[in-house]
């Protein structure tokens, strides 16, 4: 299981609990549904913060990725071009 499943388990396990106890607290029912309105704004801020954090490492390895390969790729042209010169050497 990746790690942005179980992110998102437990958040939605945390998210549950809180509700479960808001729902059951002996307050009035406004009081309640504010509760449960503040709650949710906290947690899709956590989401949203978890995600972002989620995209920039995922971006971060691409990026990384992305000059390795570039590194590769100039690599091999300069084995390529050398071992051309060592071809024609040898031939010529």
């Amino acid at each position: 299981m990746n790690a942005g499943k179980v992110l998102l388990a437990v958040l939605a396990g945390l998210a549950a609990g809180a509700l479960i106890g808001i729902l059951f607290a002996p307050d009035k029912g406004i009081d309640t549904r504010k509760k449960i309105t503040k709650k949710g704004d906290d947690y899709m801020d956590s989401i949203r913060d978890k995600f972002e954090e989620f995209l920039a490492s995922v971006k971060d390895k691409f990026e990384k990725g992305k000059e390795e390969v570039s590194e590769i790729m100039h690599n091999g042209a300069a084995h390529a071009k050398q071992a051309e010169k060592e071809v024609r050497s040898v031939s010529g």
